[in-house]
């Protein structure tokens, strides 16, 4: 059940390298720009966050650090890829849904959250691709290579 949920698609080169570009932009765009800030200063900046699940500032902002930081590595390196999408998606539906209520223009424009939903609800679906460590994990090859019996 796993290996099904984390092995990749049965995609051509071309398309596991467009995953690979795909997982590369967002998962370290995201990460060096908005995760390790938040984790560098989340001292600072947990007191006040928003608390959209009513469980209190600073763990609400904890869950966004953890998907900002780990989630984004783990799609970077197409580890878990499809996990860490979902908790990318999570984070980026609350974002837009719930704090910038949709707007995609103003002073609270959320367009920013909307395009990083959009890339990680594609990569939910699509997975990491052959160009992942989920592959060498989940992959075909994995299996095969763990079933064949050793040699004496």
């Amino acid at each position: 059940m796993i290996k099904k949920i984390f092995a990749p698609g049965n995609d051509s080169a071309l398309t596991s390298f467009g995953l690979l570009v795909l997982r590369l932009w967002f998962g370290l765009t995201l990460l060096l720009h908005h995760g390790l800030d938040k984790l560098n200063h989340f001292s600072e900046t947990a007191p006040k966050f928003f608390d959209p699940l009513n469980i209190a500032p600073t763990p609400s902002f904890a869950l966004v650090v953890f998907a900002e930081v780990v989630g984004s590595a783990l799609v970077a390196i197409g580890l878990l890829t499809r996990f860490a999408a979902l908790t990318l998606v999570i984070n980026f539906s609350v974002a837009f849904f719930l704090f910038h209520k949709q707007a995609m223009s103003g002073p609270k424009s959320g367009e920013l959250a909307f395009i990083y939903l959009a890339g990680f609800a594609a990569l939910l679906f699509a997975g990491g691709g052959k160009f992942s460590v989920d592959n060498c994990l989940f992959g075909k090859s994995a299996k095969s290579s763990s079933s064949q019996p050793k040699k004496k």
